[in-house]
């Protein structure tokens, strides 16, 4: 499903967003809570609940609810009280982002942490995110086919984090879009925080003598950054005259629900799919060697601790708990 193009994003602190009628049944003794990463974009929190309206659908017998780690509202925990409160006594936390990287490693179970102290008799379980799958590969690549851009050169832009194991899985799941669709050349390039940025990778692009490529945004919904991207794409063909066919991100196609389904029912069953060998709060990285046993919630985003605390809790909250694999 190519999503149509947004040319002007509102921004939040501009624009108060409605307030959402809560899914589901009044009353159910299960739910589901998707926590997505939140952002400055209207558009992109309209997205994620769109998501959530489709899970919804498919598993009607639940409460399912979208709550954020930072900068959009609802804040994640206080979500989790409101569905406990509407009888929920078994609830999945399931990370409503793309790839295992310090938010879905920290800020994501210290919500969950945090909500099992509150609520002792409430089974609260976490589950996994997204990962890279076969449904999101076949949504990426049915979105380049889209714009004929299968078979063409092929740059996937990833959102970049500070955590090597995510970054690598950003790129294991470039080189298997690549393959799907016959690139026969494959060019990553980052938003942020990890090389190359997304104006590095093009330009590589553009020395290695690509005329014409195919480009897909692996992000889930829009936002900032890919506007920043999209911007910075145009300069470049501006300036190089190479052509970017590009193929959009995956927004809120009805695929995503069979994935987030499995990831709910793997947490239900005890076996949530986390990679665990080169996580970077198990492995002492060069450079990050503090990350490796932290405790939950602490080091990433003050935002996100704000956040589910209220945007009212200091800085130098910790808990005791730390990562366990």
């Amino acid at each position: 499903m190519l999503v149509e193009r947004t040319v002007s994003i509102p921004i939040r602190s501009s624009v108060t967003p409605p307030e959402r009628p809560p899914r589901g049944p009044a009353s159910a003794p299960e739910g589901l809570l998707l926590v997505g990463h939140g952002s400055r974009c209207m558009i992109s929190a309209e997205q994620m609940h769109r998501i959530g309206d489709q899970v919804q659908a498919a598993l009607p017998d639940l409460v399912v609810e979208v709550g954020f780690l930072e900068m959009t509202d609802p804040p994640a925990g206080l979500v989790l009280d409101a569905m406990v409160a509407r009888g929920c006594r078994r609830i999945v936390v399931l990370p409503l982002m793309l790839l295992g990287a310090s938010h879905a490693k920290s800020d994501v179970p210290a919500i969950v942490v945090e909500s099992r102290l509150r609520h002792p008799t409430i089974d609260i379980a976490f589950g996994s995110p997204l990962g890279a799958v076969p449904e999101l590969i076949e949504i990426a690549a049915d979105n380049l086919a889209a714009v004929d851009g299968a078979g063409l050169p092929l740059v996937v832009v990833a959102r970049g984090t500070s955590d090597p194991d995510a970054n690598a899985e950003a790129s294991k799941a470039g080189r298997m879009l690549a393959e799907w669709v016959d690139s026969g050349f494959l060019q990553m390039g980052f938003t942020g925080m990890t090389w190359p940025l997304t104006p590095d990778a093009l330009d590589l692009v553009a020395r290695l003598g690509h005329e014409r490529v195919a480009l897909f945004f692996w992000f889930l919904c829009n936002g900032k950054l890919i506007e920043r991207a999209r911007d910075q794409i145009a300069e470049f063909s501006e300036r190089t005259g190479v052509e970017v066919v590009e193929a959009g991100y995956f927004g809120p196609d009805p695929r995503l629900t069979a994935v987030i389904e499995r990831r709910y029912r793997e947490a239900i069953e005890g076996r949530p799919t986390v990679n665990c060998d080169t996580c970077a709060y198990r492995a002492p990285f060069p450079g990050m060697e503090e990350k490796a046993g932290q405790p939950i919630g602490v080091g990433h985003s003050h935002l996100a601790a704000e956040h589910r605390h209220g945007h009212s809790h200091p800085h130098d909250h910790q808990h005791g708990h730390r990562h366990h694999h």
